[in-house]
């Protein structure tokens, strides 16, 4: 059987006590929380001038291997810029 108890606490005090609690939530919540990036889209454009300084070609060559993967809205072809940076490789010595 659960006693109950009866504590004499002004309403300010109350009020004090849950928003302390809740910035200690918010506070431990603030350490471990990560926002996630929205995903970029860049045109063949860029991708070729900015970003691997070659030919509307090469890009095109490189999407039909199956080494960049194309997105197209209406008829825009786009890339997601994580992809295009994840192909990259890195060259070893």
């Amino acid at each position: 059987m659960q006693q109950v108890q009866f504590i004499s606490i002004s309403p300010e005090q109350l009020q004090n006590a849950i928003i302390n609690g809740v910035k200690n939530q918010l506070q431990e919540l603030k350490k471990f929380y990560q926002p996630k990036e929205p995903t970029q889209f860049i045109t063949r454009n860029y991708v070729a001038d900015e970003m691997l300084h070659c030919d509307l070609s090469t890009v095109h060559n490189l999407t039909k291997k199956g080494i960049l993967t194309k997105y197209q809205i209406g008829g825009r072809v786009l890339y997601k810029r994580s992809e295009v940076e994840n192909a990259i490789i890195k060259l070893k010595k």
